[in-house]
């Protein structure tokens, strides 16, 4: 009995095996470029900074977080750099932050994130809150 090609008898195996191609882990990996991980890092810091900071993001408000990555064999190292508010308790919202980019990093690129280095650019005070000199 013969099969028409495209019926489900043909080829017990997947379409590449037929067509010659070498199996998924002979073909090479998945290369994620340094600034397309930057990136992704730069956006979860926005976020976290906005979550954890309590800094919503507007015009008078903080910079956007800077990002930049370097990847080597299957982790990243980020570095970034960002605003948070005054007053904070620094050292405990940088650790959330770093935390927080560290696992969506990993999460959304497959890479380990063993270091994020975190620089904070400048301490922004709420609008409200510089009320000018009393006399």
């Amino acid at each position: 009995m013969k099969s028409r090609p495209g019926s489900p008898d043909e080829g017990a195996g997947p379409p590449a095996a037929a067509a010659g191609l070498p199996s998924p882990a002979e073909r090479g990996a998945t290369v994620i470029p340094d600034r397309v991980v930057a990136r992704i890092a730069a956006r979860a810091a926005r976020t976290a900074q906005s979550q954890r900071a309590a800094l919503p993001p507007g015009r008078d408000g903080p910079a956007a977080p800077h990002a930049s990555a370097a990847v080597h064999t299957g982790s990243v190292r980020l570095h970034l750099t960002m605003d948070l508010p005054y007053p904070t308790d620094i050292p405990q919202v940088c650790e959330r932050i770093q935390r927080d980019v560290a696992e969506r990093v990993a999460q959304l690129t497959g890479l380990k994130v063993p270091e994020v280095t975190l620089t904070v650019r400048r301490l922004v005070t709420a609008a409200g809150a510089s009320r000018g000199r009393v006399r």
